[in-house]
């Protein structure tokens, strides 16, 4: 009989000293550090962009090359976490974050805001990826599909948050508003990781950074069926919210004449949208199980982005004709998230950090090549917009309704 989410909660008091409560808040603030570093400096990229006298293609870097740091630091930061622990990485990378948000936040130029932002791109490697090796440290795969959705639930408030906090701080002030914002989020996190969280992992890897290891190891990983299923699953979705991250400042603010306030509100609602689909998400595991709750999203994902792609390609450029089927997508989202991370790592309990690293660096490989496309073909219209979230919602429904049926053991 499929266990409650508190009796998947309770079941770690024999491995872990940490309150249930406390390990939950760990992961929302680890995994919601992610959202809020995007998320919250999107309504001024814009004015951003206008006042350094940089090109829209420039503005796009800002993201991507955060995001391309971002994926690979954490083929690094997972092996360094199976040899020292999660603890001493998750200091070091919370610490190189607070001092990246303030480089990135007293920027002259864009040219220096790119580095600060790949530099807290990589700082950020550290806390997502220990977090889905947290889950794994503590839980059986089945379990963590639970939790994690438990933790990304904590994340989905981060994010609805996230956005409207940056439209507000960018109308009363700037956009060095904004991101000195995440210098402050950065802080407390770091304080409770110094004060309060203590070590998960089982045992520690003398050899996981010796390279014939690290070798072996990834083979290992990326031979195994399971881990490929999920990781097309999380890669894919991913990709998809990316497109709409990347894009959605330029299309909503420029093309469709929202306020930064307004647009704020947009990206609130998504992220209240996607909160849904985490508790949506544990209820169907606990009535299904993980392969059937990844179908029924499936439907939900393809259903919203061929409704966004129709709409778009009809002549419709209004908020709503981009908003309400988004809403599927987004509480698809919260769904395959949750249940494509955890399963991604399900099957290495001894090599968690080096399958987490592996499944975010390939996700960050597809943003990051999301976001170059889009920085190309951005046109003034919802088209490009519109075009790849159609493309990844087809790939996602095709991984979920093929690979994760075949190859994704509940």
């Amino acid at each position: 009989m499929p266990m409650t989410t508190s009796q998947v909660l309770s079941s770690t008091s024999a491995r872990s000293a940490m309150s249930p409560a406390l390990i939950v808040l760990t992961l929302a603030l680890l995994l919601g550090i992610q959202p809020i570093t995007t998320d919250l400096y999107l309504p001024a990229l814009p004015g951003l962009t206008q006042e350094l006298g940089a090109s829209m293609a420039s503005a796009q870097l800002t993201l991507t090359a955060l995001l391309l740091a971002f994926g690979v630091s954490q083929l690094f930061w997972g092996p360094l976490s199976d040899r020292l622990g999660r603890r001493p990485v998750l200091l070091i990378g919370m610490a190189s974050y607070v001092l990246a948000s303030l480089g990135s936040a007293f920027s002259p130029s864009m040219d220096l805001l790119i580095v600060w932002r790949a530099v807290q791109g990589a700082a950020m490697g550290a806390a997502v990826m220990c977090a889905r090796a947290i889950v794994r440290d503590l839980y059986t795969p089945v379990q963590g599909a639970s939790v994690m959705s438990k933790g990304l639930s904590g994340l989905g408030v981060i994010a609805c948050l996230s956005a409207p906090l940056g439209g507000l701080l960018t109308a009363l002030f700037n956009w060095h508003a904004a991101l000195l914002a995440l210098s402050v989020f950065g802080a407390l996190s770091l304080g409770l990781i110094a004060l309060r969280f203590e070590e998960t992992i089982p045992a520690r890897n003398p050899d996981a950074l010796q390279l014939g290891t690290l070798v072996r190891t990834w083979m290992v990983i990326v031979r195994n069926p399971t881990f490929l299923a999920f990781t097309a699953l999380s890669t894919f979705a991913y990709s998809g919210l990316f497109t709409f991250l990347a894009s959605s400042s330029f299309v909503f603010i420029r093309v469709l004449g929202l306020s930064t306030t307004q647009y704020g509100m947009v990206m609130f609602a998504n992220s209240f949208i996607y909160v849904l689909g985490t508790f949506l998400c544990r209820r169907l595991l606990l009535r299904f199980g993980v392969r059937r709750a990844v179908a029924v999203a499936g439907v939900l994902t393809l259903t919203g982005g061929g409704l966004v792609a129709a709409l778009a390609f009809a002549g419709v450029q209004s908020v709503w004709a981009i908003e309400l089927p988004f809403a599927l997508f987004m509480l698809a989202h919260g769904i395959h998230n949750p249940c494509g991370q955890s399963g991604a790592v399900g099957p290495f309990p001894q090599a968690a950090g080096a399958a987490s690293a592996l499944n975010g660096f390939l996700a960050m490989v597809s943003a990051f090549a999301t976001g170059q496309w889009l920085g190309r073909h951005m046109d003034g219209t919802t088209g490009p917009l519109a075009m790849g979230i159609l493309f990844w919602s087809v790939m996602i429904t095709l991984s979920a309704w093929t690979l994760v049926q075949r190859h994704g053991k509940s």
